[in-house]
């Protein structure tokens, strides 16, 4: 089987070192402006293409992004165009598999709208209806609803402004969010295991759902890769339990502390009866970098 490779032209540029910001830091509304002054804005305009291409350039030529990147946009999408999805949730970054037939994907964490446009517009040509994004932070909330805007996707992409399990259970008891079949994880890392109880419990989560989490290796995810490779039996003997924020690497955790505060967690005891098949998937972050990010199917 041939190793697959890294196109060293499309690399961004390099993630600042640990201890530096690289994110949050007045970047991404840098990117809004150096989209919007295009001097060809009128081709971008309705392009999800060409406004991808314009959030690259500026990750190659001016400041990395955390975005999820060709590399790894290429595995869902081509999941999405196999599935066809009606609906799709994104909480956002990897970890695939899936039903025959694929409602709703739920993605957390929108940051900039990179995989709102590549995503939002896959599940368009496939046929589908709706993208969700769940996004806390309002100011890359109003990001991600301008390029969404400019790339024309407005009427398939929703993004949903607060905290992932509020935004959740809100969508859950508005009737809107009845059942997950793919759910695409990329937030707020100590929320991987959290939020996906809080689906469990909900009745989100069936025979068949598939679950994406990227970063679950590097920089790694102890409490939502051992809750998701537990035993129906170990899964019983430890409901309820949490493991802390503490568990999972510092810059993880303190990425996020150091902005926002102190993260509260939804306390659902989720599903214990569930089990899971995981599979590790391997590409590329859009620096180039070797990753591998995680998939499970119940």
């Amino acid at each position: 089987m041939t190793k697959a490779k890294f196109d060293a032209s499309k690399a961004y540029s390099p993630k600042e070192e640990e201890g530096t910001a690289f994110f949050d830091d007045g970047r991404e509304i840098e990117l809004l402006h150096f989209v919007f002054s295009y001097p060809n804005l009128d081709i971008i305009r309705g392009s999800p293409a060409n406004v991808l291409k314009a959030i690259d350039e500026y990750g190659r030529t001016k400041k990395y992004l955390m975005n999820v990147g060709e590399d790894k946009g290429r595995i869902v999408c081509n999941l999405i165009a196999d599935v066809k999805p009606q609906i799709m949730v994104k909480l956002l970054p990897i970890h695939i598999y899936c039903s025959s037939f694929l409602v709703a994907q739920v993605e957390l964490g929108g940051y900039v709208g990179y995989s709102c446009i590549l995503f939002g517009d896959a599940v368009r040509k496939a046929g589908g209806q709706r993208y969700y994004s769940l996004e806390m932070k309002p100011e890359f909330a109003a990001v991600i609803m301008s390029l969404v805007d400019l790339a024309g996707l407005s009427d398939v992409v929703k993004v949903v402004v607060g905290k992932s399990d509020a935004s959740i259970a809100g969508l859950y008891h508005e009737g809107i969010l009845k059942h997950i079949d793919l759910m695409f994880l990329d937030h707020y890392k100590p929320a991987y295991a959290t939020d996906l109880k809080l689906c469990e419990a909900l009745g989100l989560i069936t025979p068949g759902s598939v679950r994406a989490a990227d970063n679950v290796i590097y920089p790694g995810n102890p409490p939502y890769l051992e809750y998701v490779r537990k035993s129906v039996e170990e899964r019983r003997k430890s409901a309820g339990e949490m493991r802390r924020p503490e568990s999972l690497p510092d810059r993880t955790v303190n990425q996020y502390k150091e902005r926002y505060g102190e993260m509260g967690f939804n306390q659902s005891g989720g599903n214990p009866n569930l089990v899971y098949e995981s599979k590790l998937v391997h590409s590329f972050g859009p620096t180039g970098k070797p990753v591998r990010s995680h998939s499970e199917m119940r």
